[in-house]
């Protein structure tokens, strides 16, 4: 079962954190979650890390105004204050020993930042996963829309975050209305049930504001050369090839950037691969925190 925990950030925001394994454990696991989700995307992965053999211990966190965690003011919604707010996770629960640190998404993205602006955590980490993210080049991209529409759907999505009633919802809600699309633009056409319906309760929570709050710090992300950071550390980049959202473009630069990972395309997977593909993306991570055992005892 696990252990959840509140922690303060800088800023006083409060992050909701779930821990799962031994405290005691030799290798504390780190997951950070994407844009619009929360610590339910990482479930299948923590429970299958949790059950094989060799202790780690596994700490989920909901990103700032996401999930369980506290809503915040729009002005705070950066992968910056992201990066900081995992230091914080970290300085609180993890505070020794080897990390693996693993980011889906926007928490991959956050990863590079931590790498910017806390490097000294970054040096304790044993292994980086790297999963369905980018290092860059989303300005003006509308994920799961053609190019040629861009045009027309760009205006309506501002005036759709614009529209302050549909802002200030508490959530986002729409479950049943959304999940077709979600499918589509999400999930490869062979998600599980489970994956499909984990991804749009999640979706469905969200917080509309924190949907359009974190849009522009997504736009300017470009990290190419935060990745080289994590050229001493095994890392593993992991991308599905129906990934609509950071497709294996996006992928192949980071690799191009890191010509030391390990690059993994999943066939048939879609953009949620902790859920579409969780033993495979279980059994990298865990292969990484094996790397860091001998060097405990």
């Amino acid at each position: 079962m696990s252990i959840r925990r509140s922690v303060p950030a800088a800023d006083g925001a409060v992050l909701n954190v779930e821990l799962d394994g031994p405290a005691d454990a030799p290798v504390s696991i780190v997951l950070a979650h994407g844009w619009t989700l929360d610590v339910r995307l990482w479930g299948p992965v923590a429970r299958l890390l949790v059950q094989e053999r060799g202790p780690v211990r596994v700490v989920r966190y909901d990103h700032r105004g996401h999930g369980w965690s506290a809503a915040v003011d729009p002005a705070s919604m950066t992968i910056e204050q992201l990066a900081d707010d995992l230091a914080a996770v970290i300085a609180a629960v993890a505070p020794d020993g080897p990390l693996v640190l693993a980011g889906h998404s926007m928490g991959g993205m956050t990863l590079m930042a931590l790498a910017e602006r806390h490097p000294s955590i970054v040096e304790r980490a044993a292994g980086i996963a790297l999963v369905s993210t980018a290092s860059g080049g989303l300005a003006g991209r509308v994920p799961g829309i053609p190019a040629p529409a861009r045009t027309l759907w760009r205006p309506l999505e501002e005036r759709l975050y614009a529209s302050r009633p549909w802002c200030t919802r508490p959530r986002l809600g729409y479950r049943r209305l959304l999940a077709p699309a979600l499918r589509r633009l999400l999930l490869g056409p062979d998600a599980s049930p489970e994956a499909r319906r984990i991804t749009s309760e999640m979706i469905a929570a969200c917080r509309p504001l924190t949907m359009s709050g974190f849009r522009p710090t997504l736009e300017a992300h470009e990290r190419d050369a935060a990745l080289e950071a994590f050229a001493p550390i095994p890392t593993a980049v992991l991308v599905g090839s129906r990934d609509r959202l950071t497709p294996v473009a996006a992928t192949r630069r980071i690799a191009s950037a890191l010509p030391s990972a390990g690059l993994t395309i999943f066939p048939e997977a879609g953009h949620m691969l902790p859920v579409e593909r969780a033993a495979g993306v279980a059994g990298r991570i865990r292969a990484l925190a094996a790397g860091a055992v001998p060097a405990t005892r």
